[in-house]
């Protein structure tokens, strides 16, 4: 009777010491992402357009505002050699930038303002093509259109990660490479999706939920 009480008691410890070391990980694994995002936001531009509202014509009016832009602009960042040199052409072109936007919506028969502006502003995970980026505040530019209620499209515009046919999901092989130069190894490998560590318990399974993210 004693040898089974020892067992269970020792087999509660066992797993008491799993659930501890469990918790270690992963609030150590979540301090980790959370440094690695602050790196990564230091050295990224984000692009936001957000739509007036989640109605089926503002969303469909936010992607002809986007493909206007974003045709626009990635020709001028693809010269960009730093973020601060993107900086300098966003706000040079931001008045230009502005006034595609408006003339996108006014030819759709719609009256809504336009802000355009740089920002710092909270994203949660994003997946864009074949990149996942972890969530954080970012440094953005933003298009926001009329009452900026809706639904927003995003992508990254240093390094150059935009593509117009979102459809195609395909990132630029130069964006992606200037990407890989800017971010470090490790950083890259938290934002590249075929770069995926995943921990799990072979027996204990049932602890396996304590892992996702």
């Amino acid at each position: 009777m004693k040898n089974k009480k020892s067992n269970h008691s020792f087999l509660i410890l066992v797993i008491s010491a799993l659930i501890g070391l469990t918790l270690t990980l992963i609030t150590t694994h979540s301090d980790s992402e959370a440094s690695i995002q602050k790196d990564i936001a230091k050295k990224i531009i984000r692009f936001h357009v957000i739509a007036n509202s989640d109605s089926n014509e503002d969303q469909e009016l936010k992607l002809k505002v986007k493909d206007a832009v974003v045709s626009y602009i990635s020709p001028l960042l693809k010269k960009s050699g730093s973020i601060k040199e993107s900086e300098s052409v966003l706000i040079r072109e931001s008045d230009n930038i502005k006034n595609i936007a408006l003339n996108i919506i006014h030819d759709n028969g719609y009256s809504y303002d336009v802000e355009a502006i740089i920002t710092d502003t909270y994203f949660p995970t994003k997946v864009y093509g074949e990149f996942s980026f972890p969530p954080g505040k970012y440094h953005a530019y933003e298009i926001k259109i009329g009452k900026a209620q809706g639904k927003n499209w995003w992508c990254v515009l240093y390094p150059p990660l935009c593509f117009v046919d979102v459809s195609l999901g395909v990132v630029d092989e130069d964006g992606k490479k200037m990407l890989s130069k800017t971010l470090t190894t490790e950083e890259y490998s938290a934002v590249s999706k075929d770069c995926k560590v995943a921990y799990r318990f072979k027996y204990l399974k049932f602890l396996n939920s304590l892992l996702e993210d």
